[in-house]
């Protein structure tokens, strides 16, 4: 299974890690940027980037990374296939994942330290949907909202 990485300059060390920490677990992590620490960077083209691989690999994850990450779990959701939940520990990611689904999990940097983000990534990549009836009828009237204004 392909996972998709994206990170800014705030996640970039973790993104770095994380991809080595994939590699050892046998996924196959594939880096969507930024591919240099550049404190100039900004999240939302790097979050891009993951949306457009993802559309095309529907089957797939993602997380993305930066200093809080909320920015990241914003852009993400403005995508209609991504569903984006901030993970603060294994617990929370796992209540996203059986809950909400998500297929992309963000993490912040300054937040969740290096060894909490790979269980929290682990659980995120071994916890199924629970597919309840309750979540799934939650989930379809999240998709049938419209942009307001």
């Amino acid at each position: 299974m392909k996972i998709y990485l994206a990170s800014d300059h705030g996640g970039f060390d973790y993104k770095e890690q994380l991809l080595d920490h994939l590699k050892t677990q046998g996924y196959e992590p594939v880096d969507c940027g930024n591919t240099q620490k550049d404190q100039n960077d900004d999240y939302p083209e790097f979050v891009a980037q993951l949306a457009a691989k993802m559309q095309i690999d529907p089957e797939s994850l993602g997380i993305v990374i930066c200093r809080n990450g909320v920015g990241v779990s914003i852009a993400a959701n403005r995508y209609r296939h991504l569903r984006c939940g901030l993970g603060l520990n294994e617990a929370h990611v796992k209540s996203a994942r059986t809950d909400d689904n998500i297929n992309v999990l963000a993490l912040g940097a300054d937040y969740v330290d290096l060894e909490a983000a790979k269980k929290a990534v682990n659980v995120f990549l071994n916890t199924p949907f629970s597919a309840l009836e309750r979540h799934t009828r939650r989930l379809a009237k999240i998709n049938s909202l419209t942009a307001l204004g």
